[in-house]
């Protein structure tokens, strides 16, 4: 079982707005662009990216995607107390 995972998201206060991101992504626009542009986490100069992290250091909602969902592939929206997130793995080991 995976204990470290790297991933990216876009944290929002709506719903709505977590959706119509995702369908912007699924469109082909840039995850990194948008989270850039409409993150309100300060992971939004990097383009969302939140690095490398262990199992447990996030909420729970958030590492069940984290380390259960398929990689690569854009999940959510995500409800957390933070937000709405789209979560992107990029890898686990």
């Amino acid at each position: 079982m995976a204990t470290k995972a790297c991933a990216r998201h876009i944290l929002v206060k709506t719903r709505e707005e977590a959706e119509a991101l995702k369908k912007k992504i699924a469109g082909g626009a840039d995850f990194g662009k948008l989270a850039k542009q409409h993150s309100t986490c300060p992971s939004k100069r990097r383009f969302g990216d939140l690095g490398e992290f262990r199992r447990g250091q996030m909420v729970k909602a958030f590492d069940d995607v984290v380390f259960k969902k398929p990689l690569l592939t854009v999940h959510g929206p995500v409800k957390t107390r933070f937000g709405w997130h789209l979560i992107e793995t990029i890898y686990r080991n």
